[in-house]
């Protein structure tokens, strides 16, 4: 419940309580605070119980702890019905990325001339030419006219 209280902030916290609450009243404060909470999770468990109940056998399984997303997402991913895990694991973000920059640097990989699908236009190595080259139009050449543009 408290697991992202420090100790210098729980003595923050007692501190403060015995001065706004003083030292003669702190012991009845700390009962009501703990009887109210022990009421809450009652509540909280029968209403749990009655939920169950009403929804029958069918959903003797459910937990509602599944109903937080993250946990929801969480075990879905962890079921390996789906195949996930063998694409997470072969699936490496950093060699991808570093294959990525060296095609747009120019540079030539072994992975990436061995593992290029597509054949490249002008070279027979298997590499695309990725730089920009300036198309320098012949001086008679007029660009087209639209007349639908003007």
């Amino acid at each position: 419940m408290f697991n992202d209280i420090g100790p210098l902030e729980l003595v923050t916290l007692v501190v403060l309580a015995v001065l706004v609450f003083g030292p003669d009243k702190l012991p009845k404060v700390i009962q009501d605070v703990t009887r109210t909470i022990r009421k809450i999770r009652e509540f909280s468990d029968s209403a749990k119980q009655d939920i169950r109940q009403e929804l029958g056998p069918e959903f003797k399984d459910f937990e509602f702890e599944d109903l937080n997303p993250k946990t929801f997402i969480r075990k879905q991913m962890e079921n390996d019905e789906l195949g996930l895990k063998e694409l997470r694991n072969g699936f490496d973000l950093k060699k991808e990325m570093a294959e990525v920059t060296d095609a747009v640097h120019g540079r030539d990989t072994d992975s990436s001339a061995s593992t290029s699908s597509t054949p490249s236009s002008g070279s027979g190595r298997g590499r695309v030419d990725m730089s920009k080259k300036p198309e320098t139009p012949a001086a008679e050449d007029r660009p087209p006219f639209d007349a639908d543009a003007t």
